[in-house]
């Protein structure tokens, strides 16, 4: 989009599968551009309403738009749209864009698609791809056991093969020599990729990776040989649920939202691990009543993994919002299972209505535009 400036807005695509933590390295990202006097707007995407990623960002007071009910691939023109109201909100010179994270192919489908038929509004950054080391290393079949059946995991190795900047995120969390293998790894089946290790969530060695989506504009070709049935049928095996649920009365007795959140999202995974499936990702914010900035967010990202609390309510409070994300490769029916079980594991002492919820899998994608080569670009 032209802004005010008169200059093109760089539209900037974080992709990753469920959990990689794409969502905090967008908000680095935003606070990095921001600190650099540009203007940035945000958009996120899930097949559902009620995002916990767009609460997030809202509370960093960020310019922020959701789209829901598919991925920017089947709902371009909603991200069209979506980019002209933040161009009458703040003309933003960045817009982030935040992916589905079960979704590929986004280059053929969202990133070519803009450049030639939105030349004129946009500049395309490269398309990053955020991953989680201990998954990566699973798929890879570097280290670990468990995980996807084939065709979840035949969409995640496509996000790798279009990708032209692999970001290893969590770096903090594992081993120097795990780091290495991964590397290894994923130069070996990824080599026209460029490789940026750090982490987004205590922010060390991103800079150069924000560097290239400021001044590198993409290069990327589409993936040859998408099977969209396999592509489909991965998809078709995760199960999701968004819900909002509304804890404790108004006026009542206080108590800690920290602590209870995290108690929820460990009842939650402890419930879906006895059904024996595996978590792609879930995650929680939990709001003061009436105060939708004031909040507490925490999130675990595979079945074997605990909750971490990354934004923390700083006093106690007597009623909340509570939003749950939950993603992960089981019948929805199991997911909304575990999430009334940990509701009704808080008893009496704190009283929980359930204000909305959705669980589904997630339809065939069926693409607005599917563009492939080289032609019309600049």
């Amino acid at each position: 989009m032209t802004t005010s400036s008169g200059h093109t807005a760089r539209y900037v695509m974080i992709g990753g599968f469920l959990g990689a933590g794409k969502t905090t390295s967008m908000l680095r990202a935003a606070a990095w551009f921001t600190s650099r006097g540009l203007r940035v707007g945000l958009v996120t995407n899930d097949q559902a309403g009620g995002l916990v990623d767009t609460a997030l960002a809202r509370a960093h007071n960020l310019a922020v738009e959701e789209i829901a009910g598919g991925c920017f691939c089947c709902r371009f023109t909603s991200l069209v749209e979506a980019a002209s109201r933040l161009e009458k909100e703040s003309a933003p010179e960045i817009l982030l864009a935040e992916p589905v994270g079960s979704c590929t192919d986004l280059v053929a489908t969202v990133s070519l698609p803009l450049e030639r038929i939105y030349g004129d509004r946009f500049t395309v950054a490269p398309l990053s791809v955020v991953v989680d080391p201990l998954r990566a290393m699973r798929v890879l079949g570097i280290g670990g056991v468990g995980g996807f059946s084939a065709n979840v995991t035949y969409i995640y190795r496509k996000q790798l093969e279009e990708a032209e900047i692999i970001v290893i995120n969590k770096c903090d969390l594992v081993s120097e020599a795990q780091r290495a293998a991964l590397r290894t790894g994923l130069a070996a089946e990824f080599p026209g990729a460029r490789l940026i290790e750090g982490s987004a969530r205590d922010g060390t060695g991103l800079d150069p990776w924000f560097e290239a989506l400021l001044a590198d504009s993409s290069a990327a070709t589409a993936i040859d040989d998408i099977d969209y049935d396999r592509y489909a049928d991965g998809e078709s095996l995760l199960g999701w649920l968004n819900a909002e649920v509304r804890l404790g009365v108004p006026g009542g007795v206080e108590w800690d939202g920290n602590a209870r959140l995290v108690d929820i999202l460990a009842s939650i995974r402890a419930a879906v691990e006895r059904s024996g499936h595996e978590i792609a990702h879930l995650k929680a914010t939990l709001s003061v009543e009436g105060d939708a900035f004031e909040l507490a967010a925490a999130n675990l990202v595979r079945t074997d993994a605990g909750p971490e609390l990354s934004h923390r309510l700083a006093d106690p409070l007597d009623a909340g919002r509570l939003l749950i994300n939950l993603r992960a490769e089981a019948d929805p029916a199991v997911l909304e299972s575990a999430l009334r079980s940990a509701l009704d594991a808080l008893g009496d002492e704190l009283p929980a209505e359930i204000v909305h919820c959705e669980h589904f899998r997630p339809g065939r994608p069926v693409p607005t535009h599917r563009l492939t080569g080289l032609a019309g670009r600049a």
